[in-house]
């Protein structure tokens, strides 16, 4: 089986079992009792089932050590098994993490703990799974565009990327929990970041990371039918953290495997942006930055009028924005990179600007 059809299989099956696996876990959580119920942070107003997630992390999971065993089992072994070995791995724990959440609490020092500590345990598997040679074979006319696979590290530049790593894994894992405040807004994010990973991969003939892309879209592309319908429901601390973790650690592994900083950051942006933001003004105001409120962007929007749907929208319009602007790094030198990254910038301030701008309904 070709690395691409092995990739887009992959995708096709993490689709299915998150569309399908609700049936299954959606019961348990009922019996469980595991329920959202309004309060500051929330923008719905009656209880909703929560923890969801619960059967994105597995259809995913599934997914993915489908397209590790077909990569492995092929005749001829394709490229960056290990690598997507590490995100799926990371991914689950970052997802069984929020399932603890969700079961039972942690206190803010556990949990903070688990964080850095799943942050730090995939940093060091990518640092030295692809410093050891494992990476990816360029495709066809890809060399053109002049981004070299990744070199050896000096020991310096090892521990340095595995402090920034630590820190941006970590930190986004608890930047998606804080963005998941409407419906379908995780599960477009999943959904945009899975497919700009995914044709990051395809154009720089990166089989694992194709598959990790498409399997990280279609995981939460199953999701949306779910929470998007009546009686809906929501992913839990599970499919937050799940899609943080996901989203981080995959960025983070392209971004060692030689793909442009640009195209490995752009779906995340606006999350990034709009939490720095709001953390900042809430400081400055003299409020606790950890405090439960719906100051937000996207809460901010919804507040003026508009449906979940098309707050959610609205967000999701500018990561893809982001997003294409990141992928077009993959096409250009020095000069248009500073000038996408300045364009990246420009929606980052416009999607912040949306609540004054937007008329009220």
């Amino acid at each position: 089986m070709s690395a691409i059809a092995a990739a887009w299989l992959s995708g096709g099956i993490a689709l299915v079992a998150s569309v399908v696996l609700p049936f299954a876990v959606r019961p348990l959580l009922v019996k469980l009792g595991i329920m959202d119920v309004p309060n500051e942070r929330s923008s719905h107003e009656r209880p909703v089932l929560r923890g969801l997630g619960l059967a994105v992390l597995i259809a995913m999971v599934v997914a993915g050590v489908t397209a590790v065993l077909l990569f492995v089992l092929t005749p001829f072994v394709l490229p960056g098994w290990q690598v997507l070995l590490v995100v799926v791995v990371g991914s689950f724990c970052a997802g069984l993490l929020g399932l603890a959440e969700d079961l039972r609490g942690l206190s803010v020092g556990v949990r903070s703990a688990l964080l850095l500590a799943i942050a730090l345990g995939a940093a060091v598997a990518l640092l030295l799974t692809v410093q050891t040679g494992v990476n990816y074979v360029p495709a066809a006319g890809t060399a053109s565009f002049g981004w070299p696979q990744a070199t050896a590290l000096p020991l310096w530049g090892a521990i340095l990327l595995a402090v920034y790593a630590v820190l941006f894994i970590s930190s986004y894992i608890n930047v998606a929990n804080f963005m998941d405040g409407l419906n379908g807004i995780s599960g477009f994010h999943g959904v945009i970041a899975g497919l700009t990973f995914a044709a990051a991969g395809a154009a720089l003939g990166m089989p694992w990371l194709l598959a990790a892309g498409l399997i990280l879209a279609a995981g939460f592309a199953g999701f949306l039918p779910w929470n998007l319908t009546k009686p809906g429901a929501f992913l839990g601390d599970v499919g937050s953290y799940l899609l943080g973790g996901a989203v981080a650690i995959t960025s983070f592994a392209a971004l060692v495997a030689g793909v442009p900083l640009l195209a490995t950051i752009g779906p995340m942006v606006i999350y990034f942006g709009d939490v720095a933001v709001t953390l900042v003004k809430r400081v400055r105001a003299g409020h606790r930055w950890d405090e439960p409120h719906k100051e937000h962007t996207y809460q901010r929007i919804q507040q003026l009028g508009y449906s979940h749907v098309q707050a959610s929208g609205l967000a999701a319009t500018a990561t893809l924005l982001t997003s294409a602007l990141g992928l077009g790094s993959l096409f250009t030198g020095l000069g248009g990179t500073i000038a996408l990254f300045a364009a990246g910038l420009v929606v980052l301030v416009g999607y912040l600007a949306l609540p004054k701008l937007l008329p009220r309904r």
